[in-house]
């Protein structure tokens, strides 16, 4: 063999099919946008799984078909409506580009394509027949206007790509993923999606975003929503942001298109979270769809082989327009009364215009008391659950493992203050120690006979097709670590118990959040998602960050995380001890 020589072209289909085609939900990606391309309409996903998953896809259209000399044509690799020459990539809209798509799924597929142009004089169509990149058929068949192909036997010759595929709810997820974020990029186009014949996904056309968001996510959220506005001389700013009080724990509803493409882009999520200020905790995310039309000069689409991700030129400059209009409509509606405008609510909250000048304006103490009982309340609760009044396993049963302290105050309801009987000075994160108290009792009570108690009302979550796959792969783990979670309807879950050590939960948003979090991580493996749930668990039991103490409660949790067998982090890997020893203090004040 010489040193180098030149692939064959079924070698060279299949590199390309690599970088092209990941997944079941590659193909889908590829094929609705070519739908899209094709002036459809309405674009139809119908996938057949089994337990050992994704068996068959068909993508149907109502576009522009193809003729028979087009239908062959269009499995050649690099063969494309959409571009003639290098130039064009400058100013390009539609979705795919490269001609490489079909041609990769064929060659690692068997693919069935039948397809018959608008402009036909008769009623036949042409049907196609690709396996491994070979045709197999072609021939005159009986067809509507549009195009369908079907996939089916993905990966038949490349064994190691189908090996890493994923379990089917995993890939499924994937799936349902891709088509929600065409769907919302393209509302003025029907989607419907299947599963083995059950509607899993359903949109109008509309020219109002809004009602692909409803189809989507529900009424409820789309009622929540504001409407985001922005214009410069080379972007279009549109779409809807959240309500902060309906903020999320991770960023996975912040969905993105740029002129029609569903993208990811972390620097524009980073913009839009930045809109919100100090509205938002750090910990927490707003669901938004942002819709940005871009002068095509600015935007290289070409940066992935998937297209998954985009180039910005004048960068800055668009996300700074993107902060902008995200802080303008938040700032024009009263963020107190579900968003409506500040010019409604002071209509209609303004006050007499004479007064009576007996009445006292001035506010009572009694809310602020109550809540600050409530806290105090609550953080009592907590810490009466992980207070064994014993070591752990392994720690050391004469003596504890911190150094004697004794609390002497918050700094920012976060830190508590102590002083070592050496006269040492320590800061202890409140909500990382006592997060490393419940990680440890956790698994401890792991193989405990009792590890969940019932709610007293099911958390009811309400799920998008594909935060619902993903759940139905965690059930089993998150029933191991003591939720007890039930389906009924049609991607609705009801949660009935859950662990212990979470306590009897009086805001259900927690619950909520938990398995937000959870399906937000997609483990890759059963014992990390285990291990990720007791963490995330442990971290929602936990004394927050912001909760006022009282002195008994502070020491409570030096005591208790004393006893630990590692007090020195919280699980994630966080100090939750910091120490300035008194000769430290001393040559801070020069006094040494």
């Amino acid at each position: 063999m010489p040193r180098i020589h030149k692939l064959d072209p079924a070698t060279v289909n299949q590199i390309a099919a690599g970088e092209v085609v990941e997944r079941p939900a590659a193909v889908v990606k590829e094929l609705v946008e070519n739908a899209i391309d094709a002036g459809a309409g309405t674009v139809l996903v119908d996938v057949t799984a089994d337990m050992k998953g994704i068996g068959r896809i068909r993508i149907t259209d109502d576009g522009c078909g193809m003729t028979p000399d087009e239908a062959l044509l269009a499995f050649e690799p690099h063969a494309t409506s959409k571009i003639s020459t290098i130039d064009d990539l400058h100013v390009v809209r539609t979705l795919g580009f490269r001609g490489e798509a079909l041609a990769s799924i064929a060659a690692v597929a068997q693919v069935t394509l039948i397809t018959r142009p608008r402009e036909a004089e008769t009623l036949g169509g042409t049907q196609v027949v690709v396996r491994g990149g070979e045709v197999l058929e072609q021939r005159e068949i009986g067809a509507p206007v549009g195009t369908t192909v079907i996939v089916e036997d993905l990966f038949f010759n490349t064994p190691a790509r189908r090996k890493f595929l994923k379990s089917r709810n995993t890939e499924l997820a994937h799936l349902y993923g891709v088509v929600e974020g065409i769907a919302l990029a393209h509302s003025e186009i029907a989607f419907r999606l299947t599963q083995n014949g059950r509607e899993r996904i359903a949109t109008q056309r509309s020219a109002d975003l809004r009602d692909a968001i409803v189809g989507l996510h529900g009424v409820e959220t789309a009622r929540s929503l504001i409407p985001v506005e922005g214009r410069t001389p080379f972007l279009r700013i549109g779409g809807y942001v959240s309500l902060p009080a309906e903020s999320r724990v991770n960023p996975s509803q912040i969905t993105i298109s740029i002129n029609g493409r569903s993208v990811t882009s972390r620097p524009i999520a980073g913009a839009v979270r930045e809109g919100y200020g100090t509205l938002l905790p750090k910990d927490r995310y707003p669901v938004v769809f942002l819709t940005l039309d871009i002068d095509t000069a600015l935007v290289d689409v070409n940066v992935h082989p998937t297209k998954r991700e985009v180039r910005l030129t004048r960068e800055p400059e668009i996300l700074g327009a993107i902060t902008a209009a995200v802080a303008d409509a938040l700032a024009a509606r009263d963020l107190t009364r579900d968003g409506e405008s500040r010019e409604t609510v002071q209509t209609a909250l303004a006050p007499p215009v004479s007064p009576p000048p007996e009445i006292d304006r001035v506010a009572s103490p009694a809310p602020a008391y109550a809540a600050r009982h409530h806290e105090l309340a609550a953080s009592d609760r907590q810490l009466r659950r992980t207070d064994t009044g014993a070591p752990g396993p392994g720690a050391a049963a004469e003596q504890n493992l911190l150094p004697a302290m004794e609390p002497i105050g918050q700094v920012a309801a976060t830190y508590i203050v102590a002083e070592g009987a050496d006269g040492a000075l320590y800061l202890i994160d409140q909500h990382a120690a006592h997060e490393r108290i419940l990680y440890e009792q956790i698994v401890d009570r792991r193989d405990a006979a009792v590890r969940s108690q019932e709610l007293i009302l099911p958390a009811i979550l309400s799920l998008r097709p594909k935060e619902a796959a993903l759940l139905r792969e965690a059930v089993p783990i998150l029933a191991a670590e003591g939720f007890v979670i039930d389906e009924f309807g049609r991607d609705t879950f009801a949660v009935r118990a859950v662990p212990v050590v979470l306590g009897k939960l009086e805001d259900q948003q927690v619950v909520r959040d938990t398995i937000g979090e959870v399906l937000a991580d997609e483990q890759k493996a059963a014992a990390g998602a285990k291990e990720r749930i007791t963490t995330i668990v442990a971290c929602r039991g936990a004394v927050k960050a912001g909760a006022h103490l009282t002195g008994e409660q502070q020491q409570r949790i030096i005591d208790q995380l004393a006893r630990t067998r590692t007090p020195w982090t919280c699980p994630h890997g966080r100090p939750t001890v910091v120490a300035f020893e008194k000769r430290k203090l001393d040559a801070m004040f020069r006094r040494t």
